[in-house]
């Protein structure tokens, strides 16, 4: 089983990535072969709302993108990790969401598997906040749940946490890097 990590975050070593390595070293325990792609090192250009993917599902943006689709048609799980920024996911979490636009194209116009087979395949999601609200992951949970259904992806689940604030704070939460290994663990659970 091949499991891509996807990290949202612009800070190297935050709790979002703290928890990602956590998940992608549950999935290695459990003899999964891993990637992690850092989206703040790539170069993704926001979706041009150009409809040029609707001839063939194909983006005609050539960046960092056509890499990650590529990564994404070869994964069996997807862990797309992200901090909450203004209630939603990351500049860069949403720009390379809003380029699967090319793959819900595909699915939706041009009547093929998105990641271009019918296999089965899991997603999980993680997501730090420094606020302490009620609703604080509902933005970012509507756009990740729908990227993981346009893409054919079965929602396995999600670890939030919010009132993570300062760097590495997630490391004081009781439990919260188990859970995590756990969750890497399970996604590569039959």
């Amino acid at each position: 089983m091949k499991v891509l990590g996807i990290a949202g975050s612009p800070r190297r070593g935050g709790n979002t990535d703290l928890l990602l390595a956590e998940v992608i070293k549950g999935a290695v325990s459990q003899g999964a072969e891993t990637k992690t792609i850092i989206l703040n090192d790539l170069d993704i250009t926001p979706c041009q709302h150009c409809d040029a993917c609707f001839e063939a599902g194909q983006c005609r943006i050539k960046d960092d993108m056509q890499m990650v689709y590529q990564e994404l048609e070869k994964a069996d799980g997807i862990v797309l990790a992200s901090p909450v920024h203004f209630m939603g996911l990351t500049a860069q979490a949403k720009a390379m969401v809003d380029r699967c636009q090319a793959l819900w194209a595909r699915k939706y116009i041009l009547e093929k598997p998105p990641l271009g087979d019918r296999r089965q395949r899991k997603g999980l999601f993680i997501a730090v906040g420094g606020m302490k609200l009620a609703k604080l992951f509902e933005p970012s949970l509507a756009t990740v749940r729908a990227l993981f259904k346009v893409i054919d992806v079965d929602y396995a689940g999600d670890l939030l946490f919010s009132g993570m604030d300062e760097k590495g704070a997630i490391t004081k939460h009781p439990g919260a890097l188990k859970q995590a290994f756990t969750a890497g663990q399970k996604l590569v659970e039959a």
